[in-house]
């Protein structure tokens, strides 16, 4: 089998993979869309007979972190007033900042604070784009530890904030 074929055989596997990172049909397409782009465009560097699926899946998501890293730096503002500050653009879509958007980031914070250290930094990490192998290192744990840790903390505050999905 081919490097395309073995690649076109992954579209579906990949675009599930894609939907568990962003809910958006048309961000999902535009992931697939720019890994398989990736992926041609490093075609040379892939050596045949190793873990194809594992390569792809590790393209897709330093993507998805690239892409989630511009998103936020596109955002990021300067004001040239007299202490340069900078702030966060925290619009969506057409509308700009609203008083219930800072009401639900207040609760998201809030939930978040309340987590016990070993819960909170962790997941700030990860949320941050550390790799779990980097989390378990600097804290000098188990990477399972940490793993557990992060889904503990994603359950918990799927659970506590219920009340804020849109």
């Amino acid at each position: 089998m081919s490097f395309r074929d073995d690649l076109v055989g992954m579209q579906n596997e990949l675009r599930r993979f894609a939907y568990n990172l962003t809910t958006n049909k048309e961000e999902i397409s535009d992931l697939l869309q720019d890994t398989f782009m990736r992926a041609l465009e490093n075609e040379d560097k892939y050596t045949p007979g190793t873990n194809f699926r594992g390569w792809i899946y590790t393209i897709m998501r330093n993507v998805f972190i690239n892409n989630y890293r511009r998103m936020i730096c596109e955002q990021t503002y300067i004001s040239h007033m007299e202490d340069l500050y900078y702030f966060n653009s925290l619009s969506q879509g057409f509308g700009f900042y609203t008083v219930e958007r800072a009401y639900d980031l207040k609760e998201i914070r809030r939930a978040i604070n309340a987590l016990p250290i070993e819960y909170k930094v962790p997941f700030s990490m990860y949320v941050a784009g550390f790799k779990y192998r980097e989390i378990a290192h600097r804290f000098g744990v188990p990477l399972g530890t940490i793993k557990s840790r992060i889904f503990y903390t994603r359950q918990r505050l799927q659970y506590e904030l219920r009340d804020f999905k849109q």
